[in-house]
């Protein structure tokens, strides 16, 4: 099948192939007939025009592009998911890239991006190597950091502390009279949330005089397998425990499989606690609690703010703070008494 061109639309509707460019890329300057004319004969004969030369005309690619970690977690893919409808509607499309954890990988992702001429780029996190950073700014590209607010280079955010987030469910179990507890946490190095969250978790249980051994605080993959292996290593290492403090949801889904599979009672011999508020959380049994983001809302002021750089906008604020609020659930209670909890065996 031949493809459909703008000459083929031209001649169709009898008019220049200037006038069918005006029709598509500055529309205020056709008739209304002539407009619904064009856009007629377009609808017709399938025709779609080609972005690169849109572009070239309008000195502007229409695109914004985006790059996460992972594609595997569904707080990102829900997220982005915001983003795109809110770019959208403002008439721009979106590029998807994903880095592993990986700061060298995302520079080589801002490159390419830059490379098909984004107008815009939103980065998770500010784990960023440096240089990449400076790249933008060198080329003048508008950009904003998600899902955290202190950023290098005095930048823009959408998102919120994590170092305090954490401590809603810290404070949670200390008030349910836990003393011993478990951090199972992603990998730290190069990724600022993660470390956020176990420093921020420290420090509050540093001010209750409870300062805990590098043997209780385990990194591994959000992955259920590597959390189920985090959790034994820490019954392993401190059996007293009582309660475990999870960077991530799907850290805390893993970790309450291997309780169960240990036939350890959660929460009445270990209360387990999360971070993000996934779906399934809600769901399990028994259900998770956790510090629930608005994921939602972050990402949809992340993607106005970029678009209001992008058209000049003055006078931004810096940082755009998310909500976010401790849900308390079933699978944390008060703490069990240390004659039950010395009794606990844990499968090697």
């Amino acid at each position: 099948m031949s493809t459909v061109t703008i000459h083929d639309v031209a001649a169709a509707a009898k008019v220049s192939t200037a006038t069918v460019s005006r029709a598509l890329n500055r529309p205020e300057t056709v008739s209304t007939a002539l407009k619904e004319k064009i856009n007629g004969v377009i609808k017709r004969l399938g025709y779609i025009p080609n972005a690169g030369a849109r572009a070239l005309m309008l000195k502007r690619s229409g695109t914004i592009g985006a790059i996460v970690p992972t594609l595997d977690n569904a707080i990102f893919s829900q997220g982005l998911a915001e983003f795109q409808k809110q770019l959208n509607q403002a008439g721009y499309q979106l590029l998807v890239s994903s880095t592993n954890y990986d700061p060298v990988i995302e520079s080589t992702q801002i490159k390419n991006l830059l490379a098909r001429g984004v107008e815009g780029v939103v980065l998770f996190g500010t784990s960023q190597e440096r240089d990449a950073l400076k790249l933008l700014k060198t080329r003048n590209i508008p950009y904003i950091h998600v899902g955290s607010l202190s950023t290098p280079f005095n930048g823009f955010a959408s998102g919120f502390d994590n170092k305090e987030a954490i401590k809603l469910g810290v404070q949670h179990l200390l008030e349910m009279g836990h003393k011993h507890f478990g951090i199972l946490t992603g990998i730290t190095a190069d990724n600022d949330r993660a470390k956020d969250r176990v420093l921020g978790a420290l420090e509050l249980l540093a001010q209750k005089k409870i300062r805990l051994k590098s043997e209780v605080i385990v990194e591994c993959h959000y992955e259920l397998q590597e959390a189920r292996l985090g959790l034994k290593k820490l019954l392993l290492s401190d059996p007293k425990i009582t309660a475990i403090i999870c960077g991530q949801d799907v850290l805390a889904l893993g970790a309450l499989l291997e309780a169960q599979n240990q036939n350890i009672k959660v929460p009445k011999d270990l209360s387990i606690i999360g971070f993000d508020d996934l779906e399934i959380s809600r769901h399990i049994l028994p259900s998770l609690t956790t510090i629930h983001i608005d994921a939602i809302s972050m990402w949809a002021q992340a993607a106005n703010h970029l678009i209001s750089q992008i058209n000049g906008v003055e006078n931004l604020p810096k940082k755009i703070r998310t909500g976010v609020h401790l849900v308390i659930r079933g699978s944390t209670a008060t703490a069990p008494k240390y004659k039950k909890i010395s009794q606990r065996k844990t499968t090697p």
